[in-house]
């Protein structure tokens, strides 16, 4: 599957990351470092694309024409020393806060590089301009601070032909403070923060081939085209190209920091050949133990993840939540949709007693919306869930997948919109679930095997809070056949909200697809919840 990647870039990435901060060195250093070298220009890659001349039509051109061409692998260019960097040097590698990009500018945005090396042994290149007119920027050795025990003799001088990725940093949650916005690292995966996140899920520019029986695909973005901002400036654009041996693509990336902090993508992709399966706005997570999915080892924190549940807006209207899983196996669910208002992973769930840890902050970690611009038509929207048996690994994968399968010489445009932060607005006229439990059925005072489930489902909010004492809530529940209803009811929980109890028996070794919803009059009050019951 692939997703080791995310697991290690969580690692790397992990909490809120400020420019002014530097992790500190375990040891100190036995003689003092050489002072930088002057930076040492790396050669400049050809490039398809007139720099002086630049479009984002202009680039999807340059695209198009690569995808008629056969496919290069990426130079295997970088010196030794940086090809020996282990998980522990490439730690201690920073970027030096005195040599960050417009540091001196009035600028709202601030942009720092990532060393290559490690996992990250293929390099991308950077280009700043006008929008009509770039230059490679020459990032070098003397740009990073190399700590203990790191000699940073070895690599101040080394020639860089490329760097890993970049960031940019902004004031997202002080004016004073220029902390972490976006970070784009490794192949075509990026994160971004809203007001008072710490990182959490991805993204990726493309998925291809996720979970079929053929290998998984990584297209990575050669190259970056960051427009310069100006004073005053509380946006600012990049244009990517992407590049993989069944695809080319360009990309463009308006993006606006804010407490949700909203990022604009077009995409064009043209397709050398076909392939199994197109992964469209793909999101990477991790859910590694929850409420509804206890662990087997014990562990001082109730739950551990990075997103919780899959939302899904239709175009009629209708909310659909899924809760996650870590399941003992491999888990894929598909949605069938037409054109959806927007799904995306969210972590619902914001009380910090819920997770009890004060170090990974898991209530804070970012929501991620994905909000369809234009008809994509009919597809569906896959989850893929990995079992796992770690919070490092990212688990979780969801995308939108075309009801067309792309061939060799087909062109796709999509353009969607991204919201990462805490997405409070996902509260509405409907109720929504913030809670799913599930255990054994039965007594309490049943000890043996049994083949029975018990679901607990938490809705809140909507018109449905207000109801008068008396009103009578009907849950609608929708049972498959491979099922046998044992108990279903609602309650009022304490405090308002309601509690829809269901009780099932399994009747066969296939999952148990579940739905049900909350109504009034027959009138429906609350989003749909979704389960699959896979086992006993």
């Amino acid at each position: 599957m692939g997703y080791g990647l995310g697991g290690i870039m969580t690692a790397i990435l992990a909490g809120r990351a400020y420019a002014q901060d530097a992790e500190p060195a375990p040891t100190q250093p036995t003689e003092p470092p050489q002072p930088p070298a002057a930076p040492v220009p790396p050669p400049v890659e050809p490039t398809m694309v007139d720099l002086n001349d630049f479009s984002f039509d202009a680039l999807s051109e340059a695209m198009r024409n690569r995808a008629a061409q056969a496919y290069v692998e990426p130079a295997n260019d970088l010196p030794q020393p940086i090809q020996d960097l282990d998980y522990d040097g490439y730690r201690r590698i920073l970027f030096r806060r005195e040599r960050t990009v417009w540091a001196n500018d009035p600028f709202n945005f601030h942009l720092q590089a990532y060393f290559p090396g490690f996992l990250y042994k293929v390099t991308t290149r950077v280009h700043i301009g006008d929008g009509s007119r770039f230059a490679p920027y020459p990032f070098s050795g003397a740009d990073f601070e190399f700590l203990a025990p790191l000699d940073p003799n070895v690599y101040q001088n080394l020639q860089l032909p490329g760097v890993a990725g970049f960031r940019l940093n902004y004031p997202l949650d002080r004016p004073d403070r220029f902390d972490e916005l976006v970070s784009f690292l490794g192949a075509s995966y990026f994160r971004a923060l809203g007001m008072g996140n710490r990182y959490g899920l991805s993204a990726r520019g493309l998925a291809l081939n996720t979970a079929t029986s053929v290998a998984e695909e990584f297209p990575r973005f050669t190259a970056f085209y960051i427009v310069q901002p100006k004073e005053g400036d509380r946006t600012i654009q990049i244009y990517a190209e992407m590049d993989s041996p069944s695809v080319t693509g360009a990309y463009s990336f308006l993006i606006r920091p804010g407490a949700e902090t909203v990022i604009d993508v077009n995409k064009r992709l043209y397709f050398r050949q076909s392939v199994e399966r197109l992964g469209v706005a793909p999101l990477t997570s991790m859910y590694f133990f929850g409420e509804n999915d206890h662990p087997e080892r014990e562990d001082f924190r109730p739950e551990v993840h990075d997103s919780d549940g899959l939302f899904i807006e239709r175009v009629n209207g209708e909310r659909l939540w899924r809760p996650l899983k870590n399941p003992t196996e491999l888990a894929l669910s598909y949605f069938g949709e037409s054109s959806p208002r927007r799904f995306g992973l969210l972590q619902r769930d914001r009380e910090f007693d819920h997770y009890q840890d004060v170090e990974a902050r898991y209530e804070v970690r970012p929501s991620l919306i994905i909000e369809p611009q234009g008809d994509w038509g009919r597809g569906v929207v896959q989850l893929v869930e990995i079992p796992t048996e770690s919070e490092a690994n990212d688990n979780i994968v969801a995308f939108w997948v075309p009801e067309e399968r792309p061939e060799a010489g087909s062109q796709y445009e999509f353009r969607y919109r991204m919201r990462w932060g805490l997405i409070e607005e996902m509260r509405s006229d409907v109720a929504v679930v913030l809670g799913t439990f599930a255990g054994l059925g039965g007594n309490a005072a049943h000890t043996g095997d049994i083949n029975t489930r018990r679901f607990e489902i938490n809705f809140d909010g909507g018109t449905a809070a207000n109801l008068p004492g008396g009103s009578v809530v009907e849950p609608i529940v929708d049972i498959p056949q491979n099922a046998r209803i044992e108990h279903i009811g609602v309650n009022r929980l304490p405090g308002g909200g309601w509690r829809l109890s269901i009780e099932l028996e399994k009747l066969d070794s296939a999952p148990v697809e579940l739905r049900a919803k909350l109504a009034v009059g027959g009138r429906v009050v609350s989003e749909t919840w979704l389960y699959q019951w896979i086992g006993q």
